[in-house]
């Protein structure tokens, strides 16, 4: 869920501990300190209390480093068990959690540790077997330096504690040593005891470190994806578990056990839960790709050569990966796992997405609880498109949990033959159009082409400024209203065309104007008051009354705005696509059969949230 919608959900008192961190790295002359003073000049307020939603999810997107630098002098402290929670939080589907389940995780957590920890430290102490004596060293190596590092302080009467330049030796030592998140938290806990914390101390540390914001009222810990990517930065996870997954499932079993012997993983497990295995021990990605996998190192040009193979063949990476050299080329990789994640369109409608969970809920009934438990959710019932969208679960992340032969079988169910991909096919058999293009107003209303051909949708750029035209006549249809095309067609003469008429009685009416426009804002005032002054008289000459003009487009400039409440012969009112759209998204989830049209009589440009709240009383 996002930051802004986060904030949304919450009272003043629930984002306090937030908003003093993020005032206090404001203060402190953040490295964006331009940035910042333009949103805030760009405001009638200073004080953050005071600020919107909007404006704070602005303010912490451009002091992202710094909030990054202040969450890492967290981990000086190692008594902190700040890794603990982070690895949990930052999880697929760990995002939203009531205070039950995050505390269920993190017992599960503690348990994990403690089982691993007693083979771990006969491993160091040379009474177990299962561990290569090369990785050996190297964990009694990365022991002894911490518990250096750690207790050194004592010797001067000092309170135990790890300095910053200690702990940037110790990273630059794991990293070296190639050492997952998991070995260093092992090795860290066979130092320092595990103590149990309740759920209070647990809701205290995150909330303290602005990690997360908990409501008490729903009982419910919210980490927002901004803050998430952040974490899995700071923990080294480059991509999201679920591209992880993508990306482990395409290599081979061999290679898989390969890993897993490195990183003390048992290989003898089943293909899937190695894997899972292996995403929750925080080895890194770049170790996998290009050590972990091969029995041999490979030279210079073999990995890049290799991982350019690897995106094209086994990920369908369209295209050769920018760089020209292995750290390049690994950025361009994860670049386009993070732009997925980034990316809010599904590929196919929010309807479709809902009929395919349907439909593959009644033809695998162990889908809903292999979701559950990929994703660690909470909740029972879980396939719903709602519910997987707030946490950023996309139908493809579905699809990829099911059994090649399962699927295979739903596919062929579907009508598919030969050999397409599976995946794809499903996918595009889910693609309703109608509902596709609703969800694409706002990309028709801005004429953006290549928006479009991203979303799924096929459409010569000259045709869009009608289909603008026939999705705006098909959401005033979807809001009950009346939308008279006979009335239209006799009013209409060669010179004059109106784009939709809507009657609200037998002789009153309103027009309705639809434009599209590639720059920022409309700004044609003069242009389209002529047109509506010419549309207004054909009406009263076919005697009808115009109760309400209304310009839909997919914005309006400044200008625009203040001429159009200073016309008086008409009486016209603007409103956004976005906005339109994103009220008839409420009018289907109000009780209402046919939208009060007396909401959109009132404004000069239509207010979102006004009408919103009164259609959803």
């Amino acid at each position: 869920m996002k930051l802004e919608k986060v904030l949304d959900n919450l009272n003043s008192l629930e984002k306090n501990s937030f908003l003093k961190i993020l005032d206090n790295l404001l203060s402190n002359n953040p490295k964006a300190k331009k940035e910042v003073e333009k949103i805030f000049s760009e405001g009638s307020v200073r004080d953050l209390k005071g600020i919107d939603s909007i404006n704070i999810k602005k303010l912490f997107s451009v002091i992202e480093v710094d909030y990054s630098e202040y969450i890492k002098q967290e981990f000086l402290n190692i008594t902190s068990q700040i890794d603990i929670l982070i690895d949990i939080i930052i999880r697929d589907g760990n995002c939203i959690m009531r205070a039950d389940w995050l505390l269920h995780l993190y017992q599960l957590e503690l348990k994990k540790i403690e089982n691993n920890l007693g083979v771990f430290t006969k491993a160091l102490e040379g009474e177990a077997n299962d561990f290569d004596e090369l990785r050996l060293r190297d964990y009694r190596i990365y022991y002894e330096c911490l518990n250096t590092a750690y207790s050194n302080d004592a010797l001067n009467n000092q309170e135990k504690k790890i300095t910053t330049d200690e702990l940037a030796i110790l990273l630059k030592l794991r990293s070296v040593l190639e050492l997952s998140q998991e070995e260093a938290k092992l090795v860290n806990y066979s130092i320092i005891p595990i103590k149990k914390l309740d759920i209070d101390s647990i809701i205290n540390e995150l909330k303290g470190v602005g990690i997360a914001f908990y409501s008490r009222k729903t009982n419910t810990v919210y980490v927002p994806d901004e803050i998430v990517k952040v974490l899995r930065g700071i923990r080294g996870k480059v991509i999201a578990d679920k591209y992880f997954r993508r990306v482990l499932r395409a290599i081979k079993e061999p290679q898989i056990n390969l890993i897993c012997r490195k990183h003390g993983v048992d290989w003898r497990m089943s293909f899937e839960d190695k894997i899972e295995v292996i995403i929750n021990s925080g080895i890194s990605l770049f170790d996998i790709l290009f050590n972990d996998i091969h029995k041999e190192p490979l030279k210079l040009n073999d990995k890049k050569k290799w991982i350019s193979e690897f995106a094209d063949l086994h990920l369908k990476i369209s295209g050769n990966l920018r760089g020209s050299t292995v750290e390049e080329k690994f950025q361009s990789f994860t670049d386009h796992f993070n732009d997925l994640e980034k990316d809010e369109r599904i590929g196919i409608s929010h309807e479709g997405y809902e009929r395919m969970l349907l439909d593959l809920d009644s033809t695998m009934p162990n889908l809903n609880d292999r979701v559950r438990t990929t994703f660690q959710l909470q909740d029972e019932k879980v396939l719903t498109s709602v519910f997987l969208l707030d946490f950023n679960i996309k139908p493809r992340d579905v699809l990829e949990l099911i059994d090649n032969t399962e699927l295979l079988s739903f596919a062929k169910s579907l009508g598919l033959k030969g050999k397409s991909d599976t995946i794809d096919f499903i996918i595009d058999k889910y693609k309703d159009t109608e509902n596709l293009f609703l969800e694409s107003f706002e990309l028709l209303g801005n004429r953006d082409f290549n928006g479009l051909k991203e979303n799924g949708i096929v459409i010569k750029e000259a045709e869009i400024g009608a289909k603008f035209e026939e999705i705006t006549k098909l959401i005033f249809e979807k809001l009950g209203l009346k939308v008279n095309e006979e009335v239209r067609k006799r009013m209409n003469t060669n010179k004059d065309q109106v784009d939709i008429v809507v009657s609200l009685s037998e002789n009153e009416l309103i027009l309705i104007e639809c434009k599209t426009a590639k720059d920022s804002g409309y700004n044609k005032f003069s242009a389209v008051s002529r047109q509506l002054k010419a549309y207004d008289s054909l009406a009263k000459k076919n005697g009808f009354t115009v109760a309400k003009s209304l310009l839909v487009a997919p914005d309006f400039s400044d200008d625009f705005i203040k001429e159009c409440g200073l016309e008086y012969e008409l009486n016209l009112s603007l409103i956004k696509a976005s906005t339109l759209y994103n009220i008839l998204v409420a009018f289907k989830s109000s009780k209402l059969k046919i939208f009060p049209y007396n909401l959109l009589m009132r404004d000069v440009l239509i207010q979102e949230d006004r009408v919103i709240k009164a259609i959803s009383k």
